[in-house]
């Protein structure tokens, strides 16, 4: 018999039994849909927490810093603590090591006030670094790009958002006074969501002092910039989210004059070492691996220069290990129901053998041999694993379908959030398949076996 005979006497027989071909079929349906979604739950979530892991933390960054001072030093010594200072001997020395993608300076500061147009804006953190780097880091900017003039700054898409406007405030506060408070509510946040264009335009900043009683001051200090780029808006993050992260990108030189007049304001003065902590070009370094395979071995480097490292490799690590158990308690629960399923298409099968006892027994005395007989039943079996494993994929669809609607139902409207979380990558599909046909097969060898060992003479007696 050639393997499409197999074929054409295994589908009549599901034709016929229909009943238990359905029974069969929803089974090994349910228990393939089981493990597509199981595995397109890890897989999204997989996704979904790398991707907001790397708008937060990045496994693939060092950041370095000075390291502290031996142990049993003097603190009021001086001295103690320049071996382990970050200078730019070290940092010439780390451009050095392998796998670097890139390296970049940085010294962060805190809370700006910013006016452009009669409109304010906030600033919570300015980066004084080398702009050249951003695209190594990351970066992508959705205008303009890093210049060679000093006096300018690249903004990120949030910095941008909620620009406030005290006339236009005015006006738009009678507007709501007339609207419910929900309408009033959606109103306003709508209204922060919105960027202002700021490209190429001069923007005065205005630092934020804070006093004793934990009130910010902006202080009496102007610094004009001009805006020579904007960062691209992160895909997939909801816009309350992005109304919060107001960063922007400064040079060193111009991030060592605004470091200055912040000590200026704040009543010190600014000390003349050009090595000194306060009006230094820098406080800690930067560093891009090509992979974060390469952070331990980088690390072991870095600490030979006693200096201190901080990285995020654990932390990705420890959100790996969590997804791998969410994997294994979905993919053991689809395991189970296929192993359920099983059970039914062996019962099935295994009474088809007892129905069909006649046929076999003419076949034999035909000169069917116990291998054509055995492989008429497994192939028949593995159709009906083939049967629910279609017919699982379109439940499993269904099934995310479902719950993605569900998820945009009840969770909370967020603006420039993802629509769909859970989606089905193709490499499941034919894992789910194989599943469905492999439980198919291994549930039709036993009742294989019986109906190819049916003795023909007496199962013709008997009938």
């Amino acid at each position: 018999m050639k393997l499409l005979d197999y074929f054409k006497l295994g589908w009549d027989q599901l034709k016929r039994r229909v009943v238990v071909t359905l029974l069969c079929t929803m089974g090994i349906a349910i228990g393939s849909a089981s493990i597509v979604v199981a595995l397109s739950f890890g897989e999204s979530i997989n996704q979904y927490s790398r991707t907001q892991m790397s708008l937060y933390l990045k496994s693939d960054e060092i950041t370095v810093t000075s390291g502290g001072r031996a142990e049993g030093a003097d603190p009021n010594d001086p001295n103690s603590a320049k071996p382990y200072e970050l200078t730019k001997a070290k940092i010439g020395m780390m451009r050095t090591f392998p796998y670097i993608k890139a390296l970049a300076t940085y010294r962060t500061l805190n809370q700006f006030e910013f006016e452009v147009d009669s409109k304010k804006g906030y600033i919570d953190q300015i980066f004084a670094t080398e702009l050249d780097t951003l695209p190594a880091f990351g970066y992508e900017l959705q205008q303009g790009g890093p210049s060679e003039q000093e006096n300018t700054i690249i903004l990120s898409y949030g910095a941008t958002m909620g620009l406030f406007d005290s006339q236009i405030s005015k006006s738009r506060q009678q507007q709501l006074q007339s609207m419910s408070e929900r309408d009033a509510r959606n109103a306003w946040r709508e209204q922060q969501y919105i960027a202002y264009p700021v490209y190429q335009k001069q923007i005065v900043l205005k630092p934020q002092i804070y006093r004793s009683n934990d009130v910010g001051e902006t202080v009496d200090i102007q610094i004009p910039v001009r805006v020579v780029g904007i960062l691209k808006k992160p895909e997939g993050v909801p816009d309350d989210m992005l109304i919060h992260q107001k960063t922007a990108f400064v040079s060193p030189a111009l991030g060592k004059r605004l470091q200055e007049a912040i000590i200026q304001m704040n009543g010190g003065k600014v000390k003349e070492d050009k090595n000194s902590s306060q009006t230094a070009e820098y406080n800690e370094v930067k560093i891009k691996v090509d992979s974060s395979a390469h952070v331990k071995e980088l690390e072991s480097l870095l600490k030979k220069l006693k200096l201190t490292m901080q990285t995020n490799l654990h932390r990705e690590e420890s959100m790996q290990n969590e997804l791998l158990i969410v994997r294994l308690i979905f993919g053991g629960a689809g395991v189970f129901i296929l192993f359920v399923a099983s059970i039914s298409i062996i019962v099935a099968m295994t009474m088809s053998t007892y129905q069909r006892r006649r046929q076999i027994g003419i076949m034999k005395v035909l000169g069917a041999n116990l291998g054509q007989i055995r492989n008429m039943f497994m192939v028949e079996s593995a159709l009906l694993g083939l049967l629910g494993g279609l017919v699982g994929i379109l439940v499993s669809y269904w099934v995310i379908w479902g719950i993605n609607i569900a998820i945009m139902q009840f969770a909370p409207p967020r603006s420039g959030a993802q629509s769909e979380i859970l989606f089905i990558s193709p490499w499941i599909l034919p894992v789910g398949l194989f599943f469905a046909i492999m439980t198919g097969v291994l549930s039709g060898i036993y009742p294989a076996i019986k109906a190819s060992r049916t003795d023909a003479l007496t199962a013709i007696k008997r009938d």
